[in-house]
């Protein structure tokens, strides 16, 4: 039979909390619920102590996005702007963990200019190919 005294206990903070969210043994799994959190920039801090009484520490930052997407198309972070710029801002929501909701999830954007590029240079080659390989010469009688 395994004594308790011999193994580890956790302690899990989340944030600068002074309260763990849980004291645990080692080894465990768990689960960390997030919907919990507010979205943004979190730490869980995890506390050690062994038998003898020695502590330990680690701590990992992440990052929650529990809330709806937000997609924008026509400004980009840290831009530098002139003038006025058409933005369009798309939001839209996971729906519940098992079933994807495919309603507005996608955000349409506009084409990118060298898809015009090419659809130019495309349309003149055609125009040259045409020209150049038809049998009928317009410059003679």
């Amino acid at each position: 039979m395994i004594n308790m005294k011999d193994k580890s206990i956790l302690y899990l903070f989340i944030d600068d909390e002074p309260d763990p969210i849980a004291e645990l043994t080692a080894p465990v799994t768990f689960e960390l619920d997030t919907t919990r959190l507010v979205d943004g920039k979190h730490t869980l801090k995890i506390v050690s102590e062994d038998p003898s009484g020695k502590a330990g520490i680690r701590i990992i930052p992440f990052e929650v996005r529990n809330g709806p997407a937000i997609a924008i198309e026509g400004l980009k972070e840290d831009a530098v702007v002139d003038g006025t710029i058409p933005i369009m801002i798309n939001a839209y929501g996971k729906g519940d963990q098992k079933s994807f909701v495919i309603t507005g999830s996608e955000t349409p954007q506009s084409i990118p200019y060298w898809i015009f590029i090419l659809l130019v240079f495309f349309v003149a080659w055609a125009i040259y190919f045409a020209i150049t390989s038809s049998s009928i010469n317009l410059f003679t009688k």
